[in-house]
């Protein structure tokens, strides 16, 4: 058996009933963590707009498929793009360090839209999540991504394609042979570029909701008859071997149902690129410990990996000058600045990419490629801060940031950060409501409950 037949099979296969119940509880607390991103993002994101007016335009908008925080009705294919938009558009959404992906933002609008059309349970949305978690990790997991983000393209998007096509294939039940040829189509779509970075570029966020919506295009496809490409994965012209120039295949199905990566994935307690985040933990913790005034800090020093400098740290000019939220979201020194001027780090906290103290304060702040926090690279996204001022330097390594599954948000913090974001656009009742909901998902006889509108829960 291949390696795309071996994962197809496996993701087929997949029961709820029969999955381990810690993974069942983690893709269902994952899911809490999308949907207050995509509330947040439906009613703020500068990009939301422009998207939906695009959607309209392109005819998406003619269905009965839902966003959530949305009154209105889209086609199947316009939800999840815009659900998976929405997800990513905060880069508040969940993250898997070693593979270097954003598994949920692709990943859950495609489950929850293809429930929705098929009248699937909650539970089988669920099982329909975990296989598109583990596709789509397992396969940046084989590139590896390093190699893959070295070559300029963006994990959380072509990976996030397969995990969409995985995820919409085992909820509507398609057996192995019909999975394996909604892989097959997925290769032909999966796209992603870093270059984005050049000018803070909303294609960040639309990449992983094409992902969303291009998944669950090959899922359809493939549950209506059409063929796919056999050997997606690892053929001559397949994923790995097209994408990366040293691929290890053979990771793919390694531990393959013994292993989850789902559990692997953590959540972000800050709505900015993962690698900053141990430098923001590290200075939160200095500022409470010591209580820094701004005008006490001399300089700041972040360390971090090479991969983490070539998304927050360089070119040094560029990340201590953002123009906007997609380059605040970027730079190490804003995100530092701001956690140490503030004590935050929050959606909120981007109100201040003008302000004339962090700017000030961002002069203060280098980032460097510590060879301590490199030896920590690809299984931590760890960092070190040392902040000088008065007359001595201050030093804190993290090496697990807060929301790494070895550091994970306890119920009370998730429900808390959903609030954070929810609360401003439902209003605390609705958030609370939906919150719940999402609580006994694995209850749902009919995940469309979960996605009415916000006129419909008052």
């Amino acid at each position: 058996m291949g390696i795309t037949q071996e994962i197809s099979a496996f993701a087929a296969g997949l029961r709820p009933e029969a999955l381990p119940p810690e993974v069942m509880a983690r893709a269902q607390a994952l899911v809490l963590d999308l949907v207050g991103n995509i509330v947040r993002a439906r009613g703020e994101a500068e990009s939301t707009p422009a998207l939906l007016a695009a959607v309209k335009a392109l005819g998406l908008d003619k269905g009965e498929s839902r966003v959530f925080a949305d009154d209105a009705t889209y086609s199947p294919a316009g939800a999840v793009l815009i659900n998976a938009t929405l997800a990513h558009s905060l880069d508040f959404d969940d993250t898997h360090a070693v593979a270097v992906v954003h598994p949920g933002a692709p990943v859950i609008p495609a489950a929850i839209t293809a429930g929705e059309m098929v009248g699937a349970s909650g539970a089988e949305v669920l099982a329909g999540i975990v296989a598109g978690y583990e596709v789509a990790l397992r396969l940046a997991l084989a590139l590896p991504a390093g190699a893959h983000y070295d070559r300029g393209f963006h994990p959380s998007a072509t990976c996030g394609a397969f995990g969409a096509a995985a995820a919409a294939a085992r909820v509507f039940g398609l057996d192995a042979a019909r999975m394996e040829s909604a892989l097959g189509i997925a290769l032909s779509q999966c796209a992603g570029s870093l270059q984005f970075l050049a000018n803070g570029a909303w294609t960040k966020r639309f990449q992983v909701g094409w992902a969303g919506m291009s998944g669950l295009a090959a899922a359809t496809l493939a549950r209506e008859g059409f063929k796919g490409a056999a050997e997606a994965i690892e053929g001559k012209q397949g994923f790995l071997r097209a994408y990366a120039p040293e691929p290890k295949p053979e990771r793919v199905c390694q531990d393959l149902g013994q292993v989850w990566e789902l559990m692997a994935t953590g959540v972000k307690p800050y709505p900015s690129c993962r690698w900053g985040h141990a430098g923001i933990d590290a200075a939160l913790a200095l500022r409470a410990e010591h209580g820094f005034k701004a005008e006490e800090i001399e300089a700041v020093t972040l360390g971090i990996s090479r991969a983490g400098m070539l998304l927050v740290g360089e070119p040094a000019e560029r990340k201590a000058n953002p123009q906007n939220i997609v380059d605040g979201q970027f730079s190490g020194p804003f995100v530092i600045a701001t956690a140490l001027s503030t004590g935050q780090m929050g959606w909120d906290s981007y109100a201040l990419l003008k302000d004339d103290g962090i700017r000030a304060m961002m002069q203060r702040v280098r980032c460097e490629n510590d060879p301590e926090i490199e030896a920590e690279f690809p299984a931590n996204m760890s960092g070190k801060l040392t902040v000088r001022a008065r007359g001595q330097d201050f030093v804190r390594t993290v090496i697990v940031p807060k929301g790494e599954p070895d550091n994970f948000l306890t119920e009370a913090e998730l429900r808390a950060k959903f609030s954070g974001l929810a609360d401003a656009v439902l209003g605390p009742e609705r958030a609370t409501a939906l919150a719940e909901t999402i609580g006994r998902m694995d209850r749902l006889n009919d995940i469309s409950s979960l996605l009415r509108s916000p006129a419909e829960a008052a």
